[in-house]
């Protein structure tokens, strides 16, 4: 393994030995590490810790956006949580395309579909949990009553996106008091958002699916056009699913299978499987060039392909087949750029990753969104939901698997992840960030195995992300890699912000160590006992 050199910046890994958990945001961090003493497990631990960032993080996550989960029990085998929710029951495609639509368009009701995280917890804790939604909640519920501080990362990102919060005076009261992004050490609180919450913990997803919550959301929604009807939030359903899989280095990686972008993150690993990444000589450059055209081979695949699995026209095992697999990975040359192609689906970066292993030996890799920054932007005042918008993510191309139709499902970017060693997970890990995630999972695992990185080392290292035609590049590259990438045909530019937020636990079974790392370009910590 790679050691760490203490003259320069950076922070060591967090050890354990009972348990660890890595997220984002201290807070939440602290909330897990609170419900694990307490005698909760990894699945109340993380549950605590996400619904606290829906109150401290709102820009990212909440109740009004969707979850994904992989979880292995101690001794088990690995399942995949799927609590997206749907578009409405009334949402054909010729509606919006009789408007004169090509897309549906961002911060507007027609963008959000049933939130599905309520429920997606309500089931994780009923099936898998410990301790009970009344105390897993307290933490959020006493954040949202009593407020909370804003950090660093937290207020620009607020700053940063704040007018989508402006088109709606509700969201604008409730995030933006006097009218200003408030700046870091500012405090908030969201009375409206306890209630809902404390109801949630009392009566558990019939509190927000079939309660006075639905009231207030549908009159919102509807009030906007939105064709929303009770019956489609009561429907909600999360689903338990096996993993899908691909080998990588003689490990497993696992991931959630479609309507999300975990595909193209398997397709990916296949891709770089056939590359020696290890060999020392490979240049900085060489390593950007190989993940730049890998991202634009498995992103193609995945924009004409993944879906709804409803819809789907192929299928997992067609898109892994190691043939389809060796052709694509022939077609990537060392020396030149393919032609770009622009992603299909639209940018975002934000959404919050919480990982948990507990001292049981259970796993949890758990990812929460609301799309874009504040999602859609609407806010309902008395439930204290603001909505995703994941809505966007549906084309309104005919015939296109991904097209929007009644109850379905929209494609998504947010992903959590599983590495296996033989039948034991010995990484549980997500890497934040819209569009990006894929890529993320694929190159951080290869700073991991290929590299000899640790986990908070291999976090740290410089990113870079094909996407919209051009390589973004995080400015801790050098600038002769950047020349050297147009030598070989790829356009590029600087990152305007840090790419994606790591989070991770690393299983040391061996030795009987839980190695934790939180990406330095978000406020987060792991911590473990």
């Amino acid at each position: 393994m790679v050691e760490r050199d203490f003259m320069k910046p950076g922070k060591s890994v967090a050890l354990a030995a009972d348990a660890m958990v890595a997220t984002s945001h201290p807070q939440a961090t602290l909330a897990a590490l609170d419900i694990l003493r307490a005698g909760g497990n990894a699945v109340d631990a993380a549950i605590a810790a996400v619904a606290l960032q829906g109150v401290i993080d709102p820009h990212m996550t909440g109740i009004g956006g969707d979850c994904f989960a992989l979880y292995t029990p101690a001794g088990g085998e690995p399942v995949a949580v799927n609590g997206s929710g749907r578009a409405p029951a009334a949402a054909t495609a010729d509606h919006y395309r009789d408007k004169g639509m090509t897309g549906i368009p961002d911060g507007t009701a027609d963008a959000v579909t049933v939130p599905g995280a309520v429920d997606a917890w309500c089931r994780l804790s009923d099936s898998y949990g410990r301790a009970g939604l009344d105390r897993i909640l307290q933490p959020a519920i006493a954040a949202a009553e009593a407020g909370f501080t804003i950090t660093p990362r937290v207020a620009l990102d607020w700053a940063r996106y704040a007018d989508r919060l402006s088109p709606y005076p509700a969201s604008v009261a409730q995030f933006l008091p006097g009218g200003r992004a408030p700046v870091t050490g500012d405090r908030l609180a969201n009375p409206s958002l306890a209630r809902t919450l404390r109801a949630i913990a009392r009566a558990g997803r019939q509190a927000f699916y079939d309660g006075e919550a639905v009231d207030d959301m549908l009159a919102v929604l509807n009030g906007l056009g939105g064709l929303h009807t009770a019956e489609d939030f009561a429907a909600t359903a999360t689903t338990i699913s096996p993993t899908i899989s691909a080998p990588y280095r003689g490990c497993t990686l696992h991931e959630c299978p479609p309507n999300g972008q975990g595909l193209a993150a398997l397709i990916m690993a296949r891709l770089l499987d056939g590359f020696d990444l290890a060999d020392p000589s490979l240049s900085a450059t060489d390593r950007i060039h190989i993940l730049a055209e890998a991202t634009k081979t498995a992103y193609r695949q995945r924009d004409a392909f993944v879906a709804d699995p409803d819809a789907m026209t192929v299928t997992v095992g067609d898109l892994l087949a190691e043939a389809r697999i060796a052709a694509l990975r022939d077609r990537i040359s060392m020396d030149t750029a393919s032609d770009p192609a622009d992603l299909d689906m639209p940018v975002h970066r934000d959404t919050v990753y919480v990982s948990v292993a507990d001292g049981d030996g259970n796993v949890i890799s758990l990812i929460n969104s609301v799309f874009f920054a504040f999602g859609s932007g609407i806010y309902a005042p008395e439930a204290g939901v603001l909505f995703q918008n994941r809505g966007c993510g549906f084309s309104l191309e005919p015939g296109h698997p991904n097209e929007i139709g009644p109850s379905k499902r929209p494609f998504h970017t947010i992903i959590p992840a599983m590495l296996f060693d033989k039948d034991k997970p010995v990484l549980s890990f997500g890497v934040m960030g819209g569009q990006y995630q894929a890529t993320g999972h694929a190159h951080f695992i290869s700073e991991v195995i290929d590299r000899g990185f640790d986990i908070q080392m291999a976090s740290d290292q410089p990113r870079s992300f094909f996407t919209e035609g051009a390589i973004s590049l995080e400015p801790t590259i050098d600038d002769t890699v950047r020349a050297e990438l147009e030598a070989r045909g790829h356009r590029t530019r600087w990152a305007d912000e840090p790419l994606g937020g790591c989070q991770a636990v690393r299983i040391d079974r061996e030795r009987g160590v839980l190695w934790g790392a939180s990406d330095h370009r978000k406020d987060g910590i792991a911590l473990g006992y």
